[in-house]
Order: structure tokens, then sequence, then C-alpha cells
């Protein structure tokens, strides 16, 4: 029987290395039990990941060769909205220590990644994979995480499919909520510059971006107050620096 054993994770192995297909079961299953270990309130244990890459280069490499369809659009949006949250950690990690992820030459819109089978930068997968297939959700912009602190934060936990629309309102709930991601000073509110950068997003169908964020928020903004925008937090999301 351990010969058998050995021999069944030679094939298993080898099927994997050849490029099979793989499952996105397995791929979501390992992802959660990574993020639930390396996040914390919203921030990476970047640190701990560099001593031990591992399961991480394991992610990364699976994710080359899963397959998602539109057939399935759970299933699809789970998959690259981890994909993404996992290459930009993967990406940190390899250039760790640095102070943000802008230090990062090239690191959303020039360096390519394998990805189901495509060769794909962060900013495609974000506007090419999910933004432009998916025009009406704009909740992508609070689970797609930068690894910047004026990011949503990232949570310690995978996209699933089948829990992906409860995800993902929560998350955004989470942040317009967030009196340090929507800043109320008088008769004027302050924006992330997400609401600026991806404005046409926010104001489908003839709305504003204020009431997109009054979809989702208990106290109501009114409509009448100013709106400006703050500067966009680009530290690094580091559980180990305050």
């Amino acid at each position: 029987m351990p010969i058998l054993k050995k021999i069944i994770t030679v094939l298993l192995f080898g099927f994997y290395q050849l490029g099979f297909p793989q499952s996105t079961t397995e791929f979501f299953s390992k992802a959660d039990d990574f993020l639930s270990t390396h996040v914390k309130n919203g921030r990476v244990d970047y640190q701990s990941i560099k001593q031990n890459p591992t399961t991480l280069n394991g992610l990364i490499d699976m994710a080359k060769e899963v397959s998602v369809s539109m057939d399935d659009p759970k299933e699809y949006q789970a998959f690259w909205i981890n994909a993404y949250n996992l290459l930009v950690i993967h990406e940190v990690v390899a250039h760790y220590p640095v102070s943000s992820p802008l230090d990062i030459k090239g690191i959303f819109d020039e360096k390519k990644h394998k990805v189901s089978g495509k060769n794909v930068t962060l900013n495609e997968i974000e506007n090419d994979l999910l933004r432009r297939k998916f025009p009406e959700e704009a909740r992508f912009h609070f689970v797609l995480v930068c690894a910047g602190l004026g990011c949503p934060p990232l949570i310690d936990e995978a996209y699933l499919p089948k829990k992906l629309e409860a995800q993902m309102q929560r998350q955004t709930i989470q942040a317009l909520n967030n009196p340090e991601f929507i800043k109320i000073r008088g008769d004027k509110v302050l924006l992330s510059q997400i609401f600026e950068w991806y404005r046409e997003d926010f104001v489908q169908g003839g709305k504003t971006v204020i009431d997109f964020i009054n979809r989702f928020r208990k106290e109501k903004i009114e409509v009448d107050k100013g709106v400006g925008h703050y500067s966009y937090d680009w530290r690094l999301n580091d559980l180990n620096k305050s």
C-alpha cells in the first residue's frame, strides 16, 4: 500500500506538471486556507510568507491551469478575484520588504502572469476580465485589493462561488459605512480616489456617485453635500507595520 500511494502521488504530480486543467474546488479550498492563515484585520503577513512561500507559489502555479468559463459567472468572478488578490501578494512577497506596491516597477500594468491559460497583467484582470465582462458590477472595487492601505481591506478567506454575492455585499457595505473611507466633513463628503478613477462604474443609469454610495449606507449622505476626493494611501497593507 505505501508503494501504491507513492505511485499515485507521482502520477498526480505528473499530471499537474503537464498542465492538465486544475479543479476550481481545490484552488478555492487552498486559497481559503492560505488567506485564513496569513491575513488578519485586512493586513497581510508578508514577512511570514516570505520566509515560507511554498503554499503561495503552489497556488500561483495551480491558477495557471484552472479552467473557468462565463457559463458559470459566479465561479468565473470568484476565481479571477482570488487570482488577482493572490498575484498581488505574490508580487509583494517577491520584492519584500517594500513600503508600497508602487515600489514594484510595473506591478499593475507591465508584469504578465499566466492565469487560466492566459498571459495577463493585473490591470487586464481587473479591467478586461472583470469590469468589461460585468459592466454593471461596481462592487469589484471593494473586493480587488491592490496591497495599498487605500484599498478596502483584504478578507481572511477566499471568495467562493456559492458565497460570492453575500461576500461582495458585505465588503461593499463595510467599506461604504467606514468613516475613514467615506469622510463626512461638515457640508462636504470626501471620497476615495477609487470613485474618481472609476467614476463611470458608479454613475450608471443616470445615478450619481452619492446615489450609489447611499444604496449601501445606514446613514444616508445628503445629496446636496459637496463632493471631494482625498489622496490615495499607497502604503503597504503590511501586518508587521503600524
